[in-house]
């Protein structure tokens, strides 16, 4: 990170220990003040967000959920689903060619 005095959502969250959705909501409960640069560009003070930080009122949050074996594989299956049939099409093509006469 550099050290300009303000610094990104994304920045922000990293030095608070939270979400980018939770720092969000922080500036839309004007717990936060941010500025528009070129308006398009959100950026906040990296002053605010130390003082944020030092005061305790964020807690960071550290929940980590178990990802057990099961969800991982049924994740592999979910997101690459594509890719597995296009695989086993091929080998059925490929197989149609190289071993029926």
């Amino acid at each position: 990170m550099s050290q300009s005095p303000f610094v990104t959502v994304r920045e922000a969250s990293q030095i608070l220990g939270i979400a980018e959705g939770k720092v969000m909501s922080l500036v839309d409960e004007k717990k936060l003040l941010a500025y528009r640069i070129a308006d398009q560009y959100l950026r906040l003070k990296r002053s605010d967000i130390l003082a944020l930080r030092d005061s305790g009122n964020v807690a960071a949050e550290t929940i980590k959920f178990a990802y057990s074996a099961q969800e991982r594989l049924l994740d592999l299956l979910r997101y690459n689903d594509f890719y597995i049939a296009s695989f086993l099409v091929i080998i059925i093509l490929l197989s149609l060619v190289f071993f029926v006469r």
